[in-house]
């Protein structure tokens, strides 16, 4: 097979994608092995690939692969989310670009144009991913509306209700006025925001007096029935029993009279609005206030908003501000900054408002959840850190309010056969609600035409929580053999932004339907950022085409690139000068497979210093191998791959290509060439979780492969024995090396020119690594004396000196110069050094550590020292 000269990315990764795919590597069916299992995070169905889509499933794609590797039966379940309040608003907005509304729709007309959308545009998030590299079994590709997923979450509803724990209540909610409904209190974003303090003047009735209100929501003031002030306040001890009067609509409300009221806020006094804000319903409650709701579901006016009807809350907040003003009743505003409430999905701010939902009962719920991740560690967070955020988010756990004004979803199985509050059943179809209607009512003459379903869908996160099992019908059918083989999965990797509303209630589920954790490990990555710290975002414009940078550097080079600085739980600084140096990886690495692979072999004995170096690398990548498992047993994927980075670059190719390779138009020994071969392959393995397009087409150029022997099949590198004796041998000899080519790059002496060494003091020095030391240095002598050499150039490797003698080859009066003046400055930094070391304050108090590391800089200064003046007596 002839080896291209140039690493085409685009070619490879087209070819190998469909090869693997056309083999069907990435599918799984149960069997004997164990398994290893991940459930992706599903994106939005109408969602098209970004950067923390990048970060995130490349690191899973790493995890399968490798899993693979390591002969475990690979199963990543792939699929898409059906994003309830997201995609209901793409499908409204472009219905109203057609001149189309959706309240002139009928439910099953507006979920025909949201299931063409979802053909239209569903998926294309998916088939990005594909570009990536994921080797996801494709043929398990889920969605959260699925029959399947959709009886899932129906089935769970009606268990969940059937125990007492969903039920139906009036509460103050969180509205969404943009996509007009509700949202769960984590749905919510809480900004600090700009705004202004209106001081509003009420007017007591029969009298001459007034009050005066602090209140950052003006547009409320319609909505008001009562003034509430702290009986301890002695400023207002006159107004206890009197009326004020609403300004504008000079309604009569009660002054009452409680101490959640803060003396010291504003004025003292609270206007209370029960329809508009949690607290002050709370307060109407126990004080049996009148509720008098001023807005529509839009945000804008009702009738009760009088002249104001049909207006925006925001321009009703400026116009009455206006009015206040010209009537006499503001006196005065000032700049105030507070936490305004909006909308996770579409931005929008939120409003208080009272509602008939559906809310689950989280107190009981929770209690496994936190017992398997903070007391037993059935499930893993890593980082360790996110177990506060954790703790906090679940030991204050409010009910989770589960119904949602859309269409687009699964809708809620209540059934309603009277107007009555408690004339509805709860059942999963519409014909075994009949039936317990008929029980209920004890009326037999009941139809289905009698029954009315209601309008409201499920919060998606509902669907999503069960994904670890509905992914394999195990809500369906608890028993069967893919929930029994697969579950609990392996790893979940996700963002630490939805530690609550995913990862928390999958483990809430987990042991509420199957009594067991839903995965093992949850690895939580970082958020990815640009250069200037800003979260990536459409609107920032700030985060870059994934799929033009997969055509730019290559998928691999972008996998590199973006793991490389991706330490777990920290933000990943994006620069695509990253990625730039992952495509330069792979160049290096095809580089070099194509300098091993155009070497001409001969029947000749193998090198001295080909096999001391191939016996070296064999001990490193052993080493190495330690290392990176303990990485990835720490999820530190980051560090795996600068190891093996490492590992590749500089130890593979930098030293050992260099040992081995045969001089100018000579033929390399079989034997080393044969081994060179067997390691680079190795390398392969560990290079391919993370560069699996550029492993597999070197490891197919090695030599003709069966499908059998490709490499996302084959197995990965088993724990050997180090032997440390020849990682510590290499690491003495490569120091030689350094200094021999720092003496040629300082003197001017070329490459080709050889050099004689010598070495005094052979304390701790291996002469079995002379024939490298001599190949690297192009060293024709190395001798060991007992004397230093006079004449000599010297450098110092530990406690050994090594001398080189260079004759006419440089200036000795400059040399002299330079290392005086490199002499005096030595001197002068040592003396700096003792001097700190010399003050008691500084040994006594400063760190262990941090005194240690002076006494190693005043070591080093005094050997420097010694050695540059051998060298200037040599010179004299």
């Amino acid at each position: 097979m002839e080896i291209p000269s140039k690493y085409d990315s685009q070619r490879v990764e087209t070819q190998w994608y469909k090869y693997w795919m056309d083999h069907k590597y990435f599918a799984s069916t149960p069997d004997e092995r164990e398994p290893y299992t991940i459930v992706i995070p599903p994106p939005n169905v109408t969602g098209v690939l970004h950067m923390g889509h990048m970060l995130n499933n490349t690191i899973q794609d790493v995890l399968i692969r490798r899993a693979r590797l390591k002969g475990y039966n690979a199963c990543w379940v792939p699929g898409t989310d059906h994003a309830s309040i997201a995609t209901e608003a793409k499908v409204v907005a472009k219905l109203k670009a057609e001149g189309i509304d959706k309240a002139d729709l009928s439910r099953e007309e507006f979920l025909k144009h949201a299931w063409d959308w979802t053909h239209q545009y569903g998926g294309v998030i998916l088939e990005q991913l594909k570009k990536l590299g994921c080797s996801c079994d494709w043929d398990r590709t889920a969605f959260t509306l699925d029959d399947t997923m959709y009886a899932s979450v129906i089935k769970v509803f009606v268990d969940l209700y059937e125990k007492g724990l969903i039920y139906r209540g009036y509460r103050m909610v969180n509205w969404d006025p943009e996509a007009q409904t509700t949202l769960s209190d984590e749905e919510v974003i809480y900004e600090e925001r700009q705004g202004l303090l209106y001081h509003v003047s009420y007017k007591i009735a029969g009298t001459e007096d007034t009050l005066t209100v602090a209140t950052t929501r003006p547009e409320t003031i319609l909505g008001d029935t009562a003034i509430c002030i702290n009986p301890d306040d002695p400023r207002y001890t006159h107004l206890k029993g009197k009326k004020a009067i609403v300004p504008i609509c000079n309604r009569e409300i009660p002054i009452i009279e409680d101490t959640y009221v803060d003396v010291e806020f504003g004025t003292g006094c609270l206007k209370v609005t029960p329809a508009h804000d949690p607290n002050d319903k709370t307060l109407g409650d126990k004080h049996k206030l009148e509720v008098i709701d001023t807005f529509n579901a839009d945000g804008t006016l009702n009738a009760h908003g009088l002249h104001y009807e049909g207006m925006d809350r925001f321009e009703v907040r400026k116009a009455i501000a206006k009015e206040l003003k010209e009537i006499g009743s503001l006196v005065k505003t000032e700049n105030y900054t507070n936490k305004v409430g909006t909308s996770e999905r579409t931005k929008a701010v939120i409003e208080s408002r009272l509602s008939d939902q559906w809310f689950l009962k989280m107190e009981d719920l929770v209690k496994p959840a936190i017992k398997a991740v903070l007391e037993d560690e059935e499930v893993k967070l890593f980082p360790k850190k996110f177990e506060n955020t954790y703790r906090h988010w679940m030991e204050n756990i409010r009910d989770w309010n589960i119904s949602r004004q859309l269409w687009w979803g699964q809708r809620i199985p209540a059934y309603y056969y009277g107007i009555g509050k408690e004339d509805f059943v709860v059942a999963e179809t519409a014909e075994a609600a009949l039936e317990k209607a008929k029980q209920k009512t004890a009326n037999n003459e009941l139809t289905l035409a009698d029954l009315r379903q209601d309008e409201d869908a499920l919060d998606t996160w509902f669907s999503s929580w069960l994904w670890p099992m509905s992914v394999f019908n195990g809500i369906l059918e608890p028993e069967n053999e893919e929930i029994n083989y697969y579950y609990p999965t392996s790893d979940l990797v996700t963002g630490p932004d939805i530690l609550f509303f995913w990862v928390a209630r999958m483990i809430i589920a987990g042991y509420e339907f199957k009594d067991a954790k839903p995965f093992k490990n949850v690895y939580l990555t970082g958020l990815v950022r640009d250069k200037q710290r800003r979260k990536m975002s459409k609107q920032l414009g700030n985060s870059p085409d994934a799929l033009k940078l997969i055509e730019e550097f290559g998928a691999d080079g972008v996998r590199v690139g973006l793991l490389l600085s991706s330490a777990a739980g920290n933000d990943l600084l994006f620069d695509e000068a990253l990625c730039q140096q992952g495509k330069n990886f792979s160049n290096k690495v095809w580089n070099a497979f194509r300098l091993v692979k155009g070497w001409e072999t001969a029947d000749i004995p193998q090198p001295e210093a080909a096999r001391l170096g191939l016996d070296w690398y064999r001990a490193k990548f052993n080493a190495t191998l330690v290392e990176i498992e303990d990485h990835f047993d720490k999820y530190r994927i980051s560090d795996a791959l600068m190891a093996i980075y490492k590992l590749v670059w500089d130890d593979f190719c930098s030293w050992l290509l260099e040992i081995v390779k045969p001089a100018y138009q000579q033929p390399i020994d079989a034997k080393t060439q044969q081994e060179v071969i067997a390691l680079f392959e190795e390398n392969l393995k560990l290079l391919h979780p993370f560069m699996p397009f550029l492993s597999e087409e070197i490891w197919q150029h090695m030599e003709a492969r069966s499908p059998e022997e490709a490499l996302i099949v084959a197995s990965w590198p088993k724990v050997q024995a180090v032997d440390e004796t020849l990682i510590s041998g290499f690491q003495m000899a490569s120091e030689v090396i350094s200094g021999i080519r720092t003496i040629r790059k300082e003197k001017n002496i070329p490459n080709k020119e050889t050099l004689e060494l010598s070495v005094l003091n052979t304390e701790g020095v291996a002469p079995s690594w002379d024939a490298v030391i001599k190949k690297m240095g192009n060293v024709s002598e190395l001798t060991y004396v007992d004397q230093a050499l006079d004449g000599a150039l010297s450098f110092r490797v530990k406690s050994n000196e090594y001398f080189i003698p260079v004759g006419g080859a440089i200036d000795v009066a400059a040399e002299i110069a330079k290392l005086e003046e490199e002499l005096s400055y030595t001197q002068g930094f040592l003396k700096s050094v003792q001097k700190k070391l010399s003050n008691e304050r500084f040994v006594n108090n400063a760190p262990e550590k941090v005194v240690a590391i002076e006494k190693q800089k005043e070591a080093d200064a005094m050997a420097k020292i010694e050695t540059i003046e051998k060298s200037l007596a040599g010179l004299k």
